[in-house]
């Protein structure tokens, strides 16, 4: 077989405390912005957290470089980011398998680009199963297989493209069945949505999003709220927010708006008493310069 390759592979785990995730993610929850900035911060408070953006992740391209999809709900919690240079998840930084509590781990890697795929299944911190392959390259096989890899194995799924020692599957193939198998349900989009939040840890700015006719779109209300906050001089810190605090959305949504429409309600009673005084002051003047138009 061929000497191994470098490979900088999308990998998903999946931090599971239920004996039903599918029924988790059927009911489609939505992903708390805060508990994915306090997740990053506690894996590195070094580093710059942006984030760019909230999605269904079975809709969206894989999350790049730099880039961390993260999502917790009851009981299941995901996180998506490119390990650079990865070819055993036995081998899988121990401080990313431990950043959360779990009783099961499961851990998916893709690289189209090499045909390169792993899965991986941790049950109390010890590997139950772990395959990491190419094509042309078995770098890890740890258990038994699973009854969902025995058609690969028998070659149900060999298009025919291999030769010699190659496996009868394309691995990248393999992945999606062990997710499908192990979480119990479609993580494609015809699957129920997975709402993640997703952020970047490489120091950019917060992008700026284009509508189909290239216009600048608006922002969604978190970042119109940030935003107009700021230029109120009202503070994200003040005691009434907290941003890694688990809130329902709406109801933080709500709050959040109510202070920035008194605010602004305030703002304008301002800007109208220097109106009415500033109105007031000119008038006079007028005034005073009518009664004196017949004077040199």
């Amino acid at each position: 077989m061929n000497n191994p390759t470098h490979t900088s592979a999308v990998i998903t785990i999946w931090f599971v405390n239920t004996t039903d995730p599918a029924a988790v993610i059927a009911s489609e929850p939505r992903s708390d912005r805060g508990f994915g900035r306090k997740y990053l911060a506690q894996l590195n408070p070094a580093w710059p957290i942006t984030p760019i953006g909230q999605f269904a992740l079975n809709r969206s391209v894989p999350a790049s470089t730099d880039e961390y999809y993260i999502a917790g709900y009851p009981g299941v919690t995901l996180v998506q980011t490119v390990i650079d240079d990865i070819h055993r998840l036995s081998d899988l930084d121990p401080r990313l398998l431990s950043s959360l509590p779990a009783q099961d781990i499961y851990v998916f890697a893709m690289d189209p680009a090499t045909d390169f795929g792993g899965f991986a299944h941790f049950h109390d911190g010890t590997v139950v199963r772990s395959l990491c392959a190419r094509r042309d390259r078995l770098y890890e096989d740890i258990g038994l297989p699973d009854p969902f890899e025995l058609p690969f194995w028998a070659g149900e799924h060999d298009d025919g493209t291999g030769g010699g020692i190659d496996l009868p599957f394309h691995p990248v193939d393999l992945v999606p069945a062990a997710q499908q198998a192990w979480l119990g349900f479609d993580i494609t989009s015809d699957g129920p949505d997975i709402h993640v939040t997703a952020f970047a840890v490489d120091g950019r700015p917060e992008p700026r999003f284009l509508d189909g006719s290239g216009h600048h779109r608006a922002p969604d209300l978190d970042t119109v709220v940030g935003r107009a906050s700021s230029k109120l001089g009202l503070s994200v810190r003040d005691p009434g927010y907290d941003d890694y605090e688990t809130h329902d959305a709406d109801d933080a949504d709500g709050d959040e708006f109510r202070r920035l429409a008194e605010a602004g309600a305030a703002a304008a009673r301002r800007v109208g008493k220097i109106i009415v005084r500033r109105g007031r002051a000119m008038r006079k003047t007028i005034g005073h310069r009518l009664r004196h138009t017949d004077r040199p």
